[in-house]
């Protein structure tokens, strides 16, 4: 009996010490510490939720820089990528579909990066390469009549590097050149 009541009050206190003291620590820290990541990086407009820097956003005018695609349709409530194989033919046929619709879109691309036909793995990178954001420069610049100097300017400001200077690859938050350029232009 002396050893139940035992694992009876060390199951209560770890039940009450990792099930209610830590989250709400480490909670209380984060809030306190890094407030906008603890609560999904949002971007917001006149007080008004648009979306969270970390999630691509679906965008479909010219007029703005296009994210990489997703495989869940950008919604945030299904995660998936495609577990299909570069080797069959359907997966051959959806990227010649792609480019054909990069290519309609901007007809003076014919180096085409990667990541403007194929998704992320999660189906919400919001990131693309410094390359595939000013590959659509001219499709952009003819659209709001701004300069591609002004735009790759742009692009270079709030291109990242590297993490630590050797983790990843060069980036550039479509979200972030979004809000930037809609504050320069008026669509």
């Amino acid at each position: 009996m002396k050893m139940l009541m035992t694992a009876i009050r060390v199951s209560l206190f770890f039940m009450l010490l990792c099930g209610l003291i830590y989250p709400l620590v480490t909670t209380g820290a984060a809030q306190l510490l890094f407030p906008m990541q603890a609560n999904g990086s949002l971007m917001e407009e006149g007080g008004v939720v648009k979306g969270s820097e970390l999630l691509a956003q679906s965008v479909e005018t010219p007029k703005l820089f296009h994210p990489r695609d997703s495989g869940a349709k950008y919604d945030p409530t299904a995660s998936a990528g495609s577990n299909r194989a570069v080797a069959t033919a359907d997966y051959v046929k959806e990227m010649g579909d792609k480019v054909a619709g990069v290519k309609k879109n901007d007809p003076s691309l014919t180096d085409i990066p990667a990541d403007l036909v194929t998704a992320s793995g999660s189906g919400f990178d919001p990131d693309l390469s410094p390359e595939a954001a000013k590959a659509q420069v001219p499709r952009i610049s003819k659209e709001t009549g701004m300069s591609a100097d002004d735009l790759n300017k742009l692009i270079d400001n709030l291109a990242k590097g590297r993490q630590l200077g050797i983790f990843g690859e060069p980036r550039v938050n479509v979200n972030d050149l979004n809000t930037e350029l809609l504050k320069q232009i008026k669509l």
